[in-house]
């Protein structure tokens, strides 16, 4: 019997990808298919349809969908976090020339995106973001920016759904103004002239849940040997040393189809925001391992206050339970104790 994982491609499929090309999947006799998907929306469905037997998730999604608040209502468990962190916020240059911060932190950068927001909501022409996903951290990190700069979003600027690889394209055509998406699509936009990266992830969530193993809930008991083999996999991603080959597996064609170099970058925490290289050092940018693995209820608590305050649900005590019940430590203890 054969599994087919999908993955949406972003430097935080890392552990799943090289559970399978790395060897680890094999190593616990298990045969994978990885199936690459365009977006998170093909992907929660196909996970929520059967077609496929789990998938590098959106760790709000994985909520979303067991939730019945997006998509069809699907039983999902998640044994297994993938990573933490690896979003940024990126704008236009003719937008960050407007902003003209006066400073680099994060507080700075955000008023001066709170007073052009005002600008441009009072002249009828509200700024345009792009997230992945209505439910995913990018969103709530978009909310959190604006928050830092004391601005209230509603109202203010529009939000549009794009898929991660094609939201750096979405800002190129000027369809957006901004975006937060997960790496490496914002480096990309550096890279290739038009984008500014105006604040990291990290510093607007540090240790922001983002990507889980998620698998159908009756599948799930049975996953001790996936679990393991992702796991593995994860640590050999947090080596520093198992960078550079990291980065060439993930910059292959079938995966991200980029410059190896852009993706070690993000390996390193060495981000470069903006055309002139102009580099940020944050070693905690995007983190896999030992830190990360073990599906802890407190970070659903977290989830659910995001979601609660993009008003996405109202949280009562039932849909507490039900969404805490996805999380699932005694699977990844099992795991490991086999």
């Amino acid at each position: 019997m054969r599994l087919a994982l999908g993955y949406v491609p972003l430097v935080d499929a890392a552990a799943l990808i090289v559970a399978v090309e790395g060897g680890f999947a094999a190593a616990e006799g298990l045969a994978v298919d990885l199936v690459r998907e365009p977006s998170w929306a093909t992907l929660r469905d196909k996970l929520a349809l059967g077609h496929l037997d789990g998938a590098h998730m959106l760790a709000p999604l994985a909520l979303a969908s067991t939730l019945g608040i997006s998509g069809p209502e699907t039983r999902l468990a998640v044994p297994l976090a993938l990573n933490l962190n690896g979003n940024a916020i990126t704008v236009s240059r003719a937008l960050w020339a407007a902003m003209g911060p006066d400073g680099a932190d994060v507080d700075t950068v955000a008023r001066a995106f709170a007073r052009v927001a005002r600008e441009r909501a009072g002249q009828g022409r509200p700024l345009t973001l792009g997230t992945v996903h209505p439910f995913s951290s990018h969103t709530y990190q978009l909310r959190l920016f604006a928050a830092r700069g004391g601005l209230d979003r509603d109202g203010t600027t529009r939000t549009v759904v794009i898929p991660p690889p094609r939201i750096a394209e979405a800002l190129r055509a000027g369809h957006i103004d901004g975006f937060c998406a997960g790496s490496p699509w914002n480096s990309l936009a550096v890279e290739d002239g038009y984008g500014r990266i105006a604040a990291f992830g990290c510093e607007l969530a540090p240790d922001c849940p983002e990507k889980v193993l998620a698998l159908p809930a009756d599948a799930a008991p049975a996953s001790g040997a996936l679990v393991r083999a992702v796991r593995r996999a994860g640590h050999w991603c947090a080596q520093a040393e198992n960078h550079d080959e990291l980065a060439d597996l993930l910059a292959a064609p079938g995966h991200l189809a980029l410059a190896p170099a852009l993706i070690r970058r993000v390996l390193a925490g060495t981000i470069v925001v903006d055309p002139d290289g102009t580099r940020r050092d944050a070693p905690d940018f995007v983190v896999f391992g030992p830190r990360v693995e073990e599906p802890r209820v407190a970070r659903v608590d977290w989830l659910l206050e995001q979601m609660a305050a993009a008003g996405q649900l109202v949280p009562t005590p039932a849909l507490t339970e039900r969404a805490r019940a996805l999380y699932r430590p005694d699977l990844y203890a099992a795991a490991l104790a086999d």
